[in-house]
């Protein structure tokens, strides 16, 4: 009987839809992901599902729709911070019953609080932090001060809290899941590791042997490829463990990132209060908290030697939310058990068929965006810094912006009033699906919030 294949998600935090230099980007150098990239499939067409951290990271999990898995916004950091519903099933979670090993190495941002943790979410083992950021160093979450919280160390190992002080967070993720590969396929076991790293989000650390490989970018645009040189180095490492474990040949692994690049202020570190452009535009419109596709277009890669072919250029559209039902299936089990919003993908990866979806939605905020075939939607859409300040960046933007994607990826022209029946089709579409959202989370999250003395989504 064949093994079950092993699968490794690797995830980075606020990264540009064409910051890897199998995407196009001349002054960065990923020679591992490009590496990735040529064994398996460049994803050309595929998305975030929300331009923010902790929802993205909890739809990416779970399968569903933010709004669905009962976290919509960026949630804190602080020792009682709540996090994923307890009811809402995990890929790691479903495919601990069916005989695999789960790991998670990196940032959590899906509850601080003793019952939200990783190993209250389907992982046999962790290590990393709970909260949105640490200094990469000192591994203390800083950013929660305008809450009226102190700062708060936050590195943990398997519910532990371990000191780790002065080395590198990036190079403590990879060491350990190239360990959790080489002990775990002694075992002959499959196992399902998730790597998600904190690069290139902020604070932008980088040690110096990576910022000195840039010596002519800018200051933002160079600390923002160290740290993504420091990562793709761990990516390097974790694809050789598989190669002398015997184990490349059948695990997928499938790369993405969290959300856009960060454009705030606060990744300068030096008290400059213009916005940071490290990350690149990629000519694409909106960043981080925007659901133009500048916010919600990730760069995207999957590698499986048996079933998807070497050299792939796959334009169908995909979304996080199908890599639960797609590796679900996988592994042998049936999605159908599940409420999922993602659907089975391998066939668009492995085959060439079309994508199995029809309309997909965002929402953050005021934003909701709806995309059909090459058509998409965006009803009050911002260029904003931050959820918090809401400071804009650029013009105004139209409420009602309706883009051809194929013809126009950057979302420069709107197309709104030559098109009006199509406009009135999705708007009527994407308002049904918000309607379903706002009901659900009156109706089934808001009152477990009120349960644990929660007044609002933090």
């Amino acid at each position: 009987m064949p093994r079950p294949p092993c699968f490794v998600v690797i995830l980075s935090d606020d990264q540009a839809a064409c910051d890897l230099g199998c995407l196009g980007a001349t002054d960065l150098l990923t020679p591992n992901l490009d590496r990735l990239a040529a064994s398996g499939a460049i994803l050309r067409s595929w998305y975030s599902n929300s331009p923010v951290c902790s929802p993205s990271r909890a739809s990416l999990l779970t399968g569903r729709y933010p709004g669905n898995a009962g976290v919509r916004s960026i949630l804190r950091g602080h020792r009682t911070a709540i996090g994923l519903p307890a009811d809402v099933p995990t890929l790691a979670g479903v495919l601990r019953p069916l005989g695999y090993r789960t790991a998670l190495y990196g940032k959590w941002h899906l509850g601080v609080r003793e019952g939200s943790r990783p190993h209250d979410r389907g992982f046999d083992e962790w290590f990393g932090f709970l909260a949105g950021c640490v200094d990469y160093y000192s591994h203390i979450f800083y950013f929660d001060m305008d809450s009226g919280h102190d700062p708060t160390h936050d590195l943990w190992e398997d519910g532990r809290e371990v000191w780790r002080n002065g080395e590198y967070f990036t190079n403590l993720v990879t060491e350990r899941a190239v360990s959790f590969i080489r002990r775990t396929g002694r075992t002959r076991r499959p196992f399902f590791l998730y790597v998600p790293y904190s690069a290139p989000h902020w604070p932008m650390h980088a040690p110096r042997e990576y910022v000195d490989r840039f010596p002519d970018l800018a200051e933002d645009r160079r600390i923002t490829a160290a740290m993504i040189a420091a990562m793709d180095d761990g990516v390097g490492a974790i694809l050789d463990e598989l190669e002398q474990a015997g184990l490349r040949e059948d695990t997928a692994v499938f790369f993405q990132s969290d959300n856009g690049p960060s454009r705030e202020t606060r990744n300068w570190l030096n008290g400059r209060t213009e916005p940071y452009y490290g990350g690149s535009t990629c000519s694409l419109k909106g960043h981080k908290f925007s659901l133009f596709d500048g916010g919600i277009r990730s760069p995207a890669l999957v590698s499986w030697p048996r079933s998807v072919p070497a050299g792939s250029d796959v334009r169908e559209l995909g979304l996080a939310i199908d890599i639960f039902p797609t590796f679900l299936t996988a592994a042998g089990g049936d999605p159908r058990g599940y409420e999922l919003d993602g659907l089975d993908v391998l066939p668009m990866l492995a085959e060439g068929a079309p994508s199995p979806h029809r309309d997909v939605f965002w929402e953050m905020g005021r934003q909701t965006a709806v995309r059909r075939g090459k058509w998409k939607l965006v009803l009050n859409g911002q260029l904003v810094e931050s959820d918090r300040t809401e400071r804009p960046i650029g013009p105004p933007q139209d409420d009602v912006f309706l883009a051809d994607l194929e013809a126009d990826p950057g979302e420069t022209r709107n197309q709104r009033d030559e098109k009006p029946e199509l406009v009135s089709e999705l708007r009527s579409a994407a308002e049904r699906w918000r309607a379903g959202i706002e009901a659900r989370w009156d109706r089934q999250w808001l009152p477990q919030l009120d349960a644990v003395g929660v007044t609002a989504h933090e």
